[in-house]
Order: structure tokens, then C-alpha cells, then sequence
């Protein structure tokens, strides 16, 4: 891996044409959802060779892997990453709003939310939970290294963009607030986007203002809030084993 490989990553990290994937949960992910991949380094590379022919077999890595010295991958990646594995590939074209126009099924909407591995965190729910697509409104980026890495890569396996604000669609917009009627009592509309605000703050009081109906999360007294992605779990799990989704 040279230094022009090294300055290429640099600016993947900076940039929004590149997505960095760290570590081979990334990397497998993302080749298996139809990622491009443009390059593949690592400090040992029949370590990666034989991780992935354990978790991966139906993986087949489309670039040769590039070797790299020990203390080039200690720069690259901060310190090191659990599994000998770092790419670049391109960043998928945003079709959220062909999603919210003309799609179907639940589309989850992360208000400024403050922890990019949470954010990767509730990727990695939706795309498990079949979700339609992934929208954060706010500065935080759901294709940044860290939330990638947060999510296993499974940026790639739907729809995920950033918004200013909450577009405008005419899917029913269901806002998780502990003043809302028990999610177990309202069936989430099949076309909804379902919005979380954060654990300290909530949601804001415009996106409140916008909201079609509002569900809460059943909690014992005394526990004020969940994790954000143990709540879109929550919701989108509930969501498939309950009652058939209102139309």
C-alpha cells in the first residue's frame, strides 16, 4: 500500500464520492450488496484471506489485496481495526427520494442524531428488518467511515441518505414519543416514515408539529429511554410479528 494509497484513503475520509469500509464485516457486506470496490489493503493478507473463507465464503473479493506495513495500517486506521481489512469503494447514488415518492414499506428518519456508531447501528436494524430505506436529518453522516463500520457495511444493502429536514411526501409520518398511544395498539401504516429523535432530547417540536400519529415504546416505570437502535428494533421487529400493517 503506497503513500498515494494512504493520501487516497485521507481523502475518502474527508470527501463523498468514496465510502472507507473498516474491517472485513464492512468489506463483506458491501461486496455482497454490489458494492464497487476500487481498493483492498491490509497488513496481513492471507489473515483476511482465511477470515473471509470462515465468515464469508460466498464473498469473492473483486481487486487484488494490497499489503501494507505495520506501521502505515497504525496511521491509516487510528490505532488499528479488530479485523486486517481496509477499502474504498464508491458511494452508492441517493434514490431516497424516488423511495419516499413511489415505494413501499417503512422508511426510518434519525432526527440529529449524535452518535455515528448508533446511526450505522440502526442501518444495520433496518436492513435486517427489510426496511425501505434509512434518512438522518441533521449533519451526521450515515456513509462516514465510523457509521459504516457501525452498520457492517450494510449502507449498501438499502436505501440511506441525509436531509436538512424531513421531505415532503405523502407517506404518513408516525414520531416514537412517550406521550403516544401504545405501539402495541396502533398498527404502523404501511408506507410510514417512522421518526426517532434522540435519547436526551427527544424529537423537535416542528417535527412533532408534522407528525400524523404519534407511538410509544411500552417501558417499566423508572426507565426513562432506550438506545436509539434498541428502539428501531424495537418498533420495526413489533412491526413485523404483530398485526398486518394498516393501510
Amino acid at each position: 500500500m503506497t503513500a498515494g494509497w494512504q493520501a487516497e484513503v485521507e481523502a475518502a475520509r474527508r470527501g463523498d464520492d468514496l465510502v472507507v469500509l473498516e474491517g472485513v464485516h464492512a468489506l463483506k457486506h458491501a461486496i455482497r450488496f454490489g458494492a464497487t470496490i476500487r481498493r483492498i489493503g491490509s497488513p496481513d493478507p492471507a489473515a483476511l484471506d482465511a477470515l473471509l473463507g470462515t465468515l464469508a465464503p460466498d464473498v469473492h473479493l473483486p481487486v487484488d489485496v494490497e499489503g501494507v506495513t505495520a506501521a502505515t495500517w497504525e496511521s491509516m486506521t487510528g490505532g488499528g481495526l479488530p479485523s486486517p481489512a481496509l477499502a474504498l469503494a464508491d458511494r452508492p447514488q441517493d434514490v431516497l427520494d424516488d423511495v419516499l415518492a413511489a415505494g413501499t414499506g417503512i422508511v426510518v428518519l434519525l432526527e440529529h442524531p449524535t452518535h455515528l456508531g448508533n446511526v450505522g447501528a440502526v442501518v444495520r436494524v433496518a436492513a435486517a428488518a427489510d426496511a425501505a430505506g434509512v434518512l438522518v436529518v441533521g449533519s451526521s453522516d450515515p456513509w462516514h467511515a465510523r457509521a459504516v463500520r457501525g452498520g457492517a457495511g450494510l449502507q449498501f444493502a438499502l436505501p440511506v441518505g441525509r436531509r436538512d429536514e424531513l421531505p415532503v411526501s405523502d407517506r404518513p409520518v408516525v414520531a416514537l414519543d412517550p406521550a403516544g398511544a401504545p405501539i402495541a395498539t396502533t398498527p404502523l401504516p404501511q408506507r410510514a416514515i417512522l421518526v426517532f429523535g434522540t435519547e436526551r432530547h427527544g424529537l423537535s417540536d416542528d417535527l412533532l408539529a408534522r407528525a400524523d400519529h404519534r407511538v410509544a415504546l411500552p417501558m417499566r416505570p423508572g426507565v426513562s429511554s432506550l438506545n436509539l437502535a434498541t428502539s428501531v428494533a424495537a418498533v420495526l421487529y413489533g412491526a413485523m410479528v404483530g398485526a398486518p400493517p394498516a393501510r
